[in-house]
């Protein structure tokens, strides 16, 4: 009788330590589970404040783009163009407007064009500013610049120069840089070509701080 007792009350603890096991391991899965539920919750909250950030980019964009187009409507469209294209607003201003052939001193006309374009850049302080400089494929040399890049930096500087100094947007907010022969919009083979990529672009984006410390806290 003693023997029996003892076997029963062995097979008893081992089902009881096999039933602690069977409840830690559940217990173990339901944290796992927790914890990854709590992770996507995160990651969601995250994606939301993401979409957030650059739904609110696009409309500053888009707002960006109708008060400029409607600021410059005084002037044609040979010389000065504005357009959306990959989330930034691009000011395209032809050398027509800008600049006499191989200067890179702005004229009247283009000083018009840059005070309105300052104007409302003054009152859109979270916005970046890339003055870009861009020429055809006609070689130049002079005894100041040394090819078309050296030009095309001269012209861009020549207007981050007069935004800075004469209408007072922060340098901070402002990039100059040239591209050259580089990067043109349409063919060097035809006079309207050429004269396409004889431009100056004031690309316009907003800043993306938000994002950028939102991606660094995730």
């Amino acid at each position: 009788i003693k023997a029996i007792e003892k076997k029963y009350n062995d097979l008893a603890s081992e089902n009881l330590s096999q039933s602690e096991q069977f409840n830690m391991a559940l217990k173990q899965k339901s944290e796992e589970l927790a914890a990854k539920e709590k992770l996507l919750e995160e990651r969601e909250r995250a994606l939301n404040e993401l979409q957030e950030i650059i739904a609110r980019q696009d409309s500053i964009t888009k707002r960006l783009n109708d008060v400029l187009r409607n600021a410059l409507l005084g002037f044609q469209s040979d010389e000065l163009s504005v357009e959306i294209k990959n989330g930034k607003v691009y000011v395209s201003m032809s050398d027509k407007l800008l600049f006499k052939s191989g200067s890179a001193a702005v004229e009247t006309k283009g000083k018009e064009a840059i005070k309105v374009l300052a104007d409302v850049l003054n009152k859109t302080p979270d916005i970046d500013i890339l003055v870009e400089g861009h020429t055809d494929s006609i070689p130049i040399r002079t005894a100041i610049y040394r090819d078309n890049w050296d030009l095309s930096v001269a012209r861009a500087t020549s207007i981050v120069r007069i935004l800075t100094d004469d209408y007072k947007v922060p340098p901070i907010r402002l990039t100059a840089s040239g591209k050259g022969e580089f990067s043109p919009k349409a063919s060097n083979a035809t006079p309207e070509g050429r004269a396409s990529n004889r431009r100056t672009e004031i690309i316009l984006s907003p800043k993306l701080d938000e994002i950028m410390q939102l991606l660094k806290s995730n």
